[in-house]
Formats: structure tokens, sequence, C-alpha cells
């Protein structure tokens, strides 16, 4: 799920800090990229194309052609892709993950009943609301990319947190997800869009951090308390609070603890043994491995592998395989030419004297803050 209703909130509070641009505009740039997101979009597109791609056994293909392709996509563009994997998800997750259970369960009936009448275009919507990803398909995308010589990270839980962490310690230069919590976790550059089919023309957007905080004049840990109260997958919202009170009690009060002792809760109903503070303390300080311990390497494919991989009892066309392996290994003689500001150190910036705050200013208290609301339409899915 992500953040819920974040993404339109950040377009009518703080929309200087989105910016819409080609896939070309990332040349030269490492993206740590969340695995899992990628593989469903694949299967997701795949069957709304039409038939899923299946082996000669009948398992699904269509997660492998999404990588293959669009990993080479990337890497034409001059990005040099990282994917991370999920690893084991939060005992706080538990709760979010028994709620899509019981919406695969509903949706298996609703299909059923589909089936049963004839009823293609109903048949279809429901098919695409049971599509998970596996550990088969998460296997079989590292092998993949192993032979693509494109590196992966297997993240020890969540996915984002990982991509956020890399970022951070500056191995990579952003998260690429349709997941909105990468920001929440400290990413500073978040892409959405990026590993998008051409043939959707959707622009890619780029979520700068330091520009969403300072557009919301939120602090992190104001920011993650308002992440919290708009819906996360790690905690239950307070009924009633959607996304234009909560900005508007975060502005007033600056944090969950002070909004829930000045809280009208007959009208807002708070969720019993509310663990608000455990998902803060995992946005803080979530279970990441050191990106210092990892090493990310690209290197040349393995065409015969691949085709070994990909063709036989897979039916991947071998001539497209092949071809596609080679488009790979010429990325690698183009990749030497790298960004303009790569040559160059950045140095911290450091405020002019007339920015400085002079001695008697005071600061506003918050009560005194005009409360930011958002309005126009809800977010868009996936948060």
């Amino acid at each position: 799920m992500g953040i819920k209703g974040l993404s339109q909130l950040i377009a009518d509070i703080a929309p200087f800090a989105v910016k819409e641009g080609e896939i070309k505009n990332f040349f030269g740039r490492k993206v740590a990229i969340d695995a899992s997101m990628c593989l469903y979009q694949f299967l997701i597109a795949v069957r709304a194309e039409g038939a899923q791609l299946t082996s000669v056994d009948g398992e699904t293909t269509s997660h492998l052609m999404g990588t293959f392709y669009r990993t080479i996509r990337l890497l034409e563009n001059g990005i040099k892709p990282v994917y991370v994997f999920d690893g084991k998800p939060p005992d706080l997750k538990s709760g979010e993950l028994s709620k899509r259970a019981e919406k695969r369960e509903e949706a298996q009936k609703a299909l059923d009943k589909a089936t049963e009448a004839g009823a293609t275009e109903d048949i279809d919507k429901f098919n695409r609301r049971l599509v998970k990803v596996t550990k088969q398909h998460a296997a079989e995308a590292k092998e993949l990319l192993k032979l693509m010589g494109v590196p992966y990270v297997d993240a020890p839980c969540e996915a984002e947190a990982q991509c956020a962490a890399l970022v951070k310690a500056g191995k990579v230069y952003a998260t690429a997800t349709e997941d909105m919590d990468a920001l929440t976790f400290g990413s500073s550059i978040l892409l959405r869009h990026l590993t998008f089919s051409e043939a959707r023309k959707m622009p890619v957007q780029e979520f700068n951090y330091e520009k969403v905080i300072k557009g919301f004049e939120l602090s992190t840990d104001e920011f993650i308390d308002l992440c919290i109260l708009l819906g996360c997958d790690y905690c239950d919202t307070i009924r009633g609070i959607g996304p234009k009170k909560a900005i508007e009690l975060i502005n007033k009060y600056r944090s969950i603890e002070d909004i829930l002792d000045n809280l009208d809760t007959k009208k807002y109903i708070v969720p019993e043994n509310w663990n608000y503070k455990q998902a803060r303390e995992l946005f803080k300080r979530p279970e990441v491995t050191e990106p210092e311990s990892l090493e990310l390497k690209w290197t040349e494919p393995d065409e015969e592998g691949l085709v070994k991989f990909l063709c036989g009892d897979r039916q991947f066309n071998e001539d497209r395989i092949r071809a596609g392996a080679k488009k790979i290994l010429k990325t690698k003689s183009t990749a030497t030419q790298g960004r303009l500001d790569s040559f160059f150190k950045v140095l911290p910036s450091s405020p002019s004297p007339s920015m400085k705050r002079k001695p008697d200013d005071k600061k506003s208290t918050p009560a005194s803050k005009k409360a930011k609301t958002a309005g126009g339409k809800p977010g868009r899915k996936p948060k």
C-alpha cells in the first residue's frame, strides 16, 4: 500500500518537490529498484495485454520477460539498476498481509462467479486482483539478473527501507518504486514509473525528499508521524481522519502524542492498543544490511547462460535473447561516459550571513502556523 494519499498531498502542498521527465534524464545514474513491485507490474501488465506467458509445463514466465526487456531498456538509457528484494516482512505488517489475503479470497469467489456467468471483463478484473509475487518468481528473477550481469540485493526486511539506506549512503542516486513509503524511510530521491513500459508513455516522476519536507514545513520525525496518520502498512489509522485533517493536526500539534491529547475521541475513533510508536520506530530505524558492506558490480552478460535459462522449456525466442545479450554488452562500452556532475565533488552548502537568523528573531510557535490543507482528487494508487 505504501502511504495512503501522500502523492496527492505533495501535489497539493509542495508541487515544486516533484518534477517529471524522460528516462534518458537519468543517464549515468545508479538506481535501487524495488524488485517485488517490478515483478508485480510485469505480471499485471502482461496479463492485461492477453494471456500470461508460460513455460511448457504451464509455469508463468511473464515476470522474466518483463525483467529481461525492461532492464535492457534501463541499461540502454545509461542507467545502472540494482534490484532489491524483500526479506521477511516485519511483524507489524501481519495485519496488512491478513487484509490482503482476505481480499484475494474475496476476489477468488468473485472470479468463480464471473467464470460461471461467462463475464469476460469481470474475469480479467478479478484475475488481476489475484496476482501475487511468489518466492519462485523472485528466485527466477535473481537467476536471470545474475546472467544479465546486473546486481541485486537481498534485504533482510523491507525492500523500500534497504533502497533508502543505499540512497542515504550514496551507493545509488534514487529509489525506484511506486510505493511512497520510500520517502518515509528517508530516500532523498524517489522515482515513480521508471520501469513502466515505453508504450504507456508515462513520464518518470522524481520526488525530492528535502523539498517535500521544506514544503510541508515539517521535521523528519513530524513527517513520519504524518505518514502514519495518512495510513501505512504497519498500523491502523484513526477513523475519520483523512489527508486534509491529518496535515492540519500535524501542523498544529507537531506529534501524534500531542494530537491524541487534544483529539475529540468521540468524533475520531482511535484504534484500540494503537501501535503507532512501533510503526514510527520501524520507519526511523528499519532492519537493513549496512550499505558499506554491499559491493555492487555490473558485469558482462552470459549469453549462452541466458539462452539456456530462457529458451527451451521457458519458450523464449533464441534470436531475441541473443540480440538482447548483445544490447547489454553494447551498453558496457558506452557506460564509460558518465554524468558531468560525477566529476565534481559537491560540498555541503553553508548559509550566507544574510540568510542566518538574527539573535532577536523569534521563531513562531507551532500553534501560530497556518494549517495547510489538501483538496482536490484523492491520491492515486498504488500509494
